[in-house]
């Protein structure tokens, strides 16, 4: 009994079947290489600068000029006095307020959440044009 360890002989010697799996081994590979790689430098890239800063100090200034928007008016509060005022008397109202204190007076502007935006941009767009562009917002929490 003899038997053949060569294999097929002939044409399909040379017949290569299809293969249908995909090799992720690379894959995998190549993800790994780049996660090590990330890992390595993710902690070169952090960069902290430590800096020695002079402690604040706080300083007395006046209380600030407030502009509060309602239902009901415009209220200009300055230090505990709240007065009611108009949009046609609020540039005279707010440079009475503000004096001549400083060269770029700040006027905080609060409006109530019921107020229409049209009315507030109203607010805002008339202290522009009088040159208070210098306007901070105040934001309350709600309860």
């Amino acid at each position: 009994m003899a038997m053949s360890m060569a294999g097929p002989r002939g044409k399909a010697a040379y017949a290569l079947k299809q293969n249908a799996e995909i090799n992720v081994t690379p894959f995998v590979d190549v993800m790994l290489v780049l996660l090590i790689v990330m890992m390595v430098t993710a902690p070169l890239a952090t960069v902290a600068v430590n800096l020695d800063m002079p402690p604040a100090t706080r300083t007395a200034s006046a209380p600030p000029t407030v502009l509060s928007v309602t239902d009901e008016g415009l209220f200009l509060t300055t230090g505990a006095a709240a007065r009611p005022t108009t949009l046609a008397a609020l540039p005279a109202d707010l440079g009475r307020a503000l004096g001549a204190a400083s060269a770029h007076p700040r006027v905080m502007l609060r409006a109530d959440r019921h107020v229409r935006y049209g009315r507030f941009m109203q607010v805002v767009n008339t202290m522009k044009a009088s040159g208070y562009d210098r306007i901070g917002l105040i934001n309350e929490a709600l309860k």
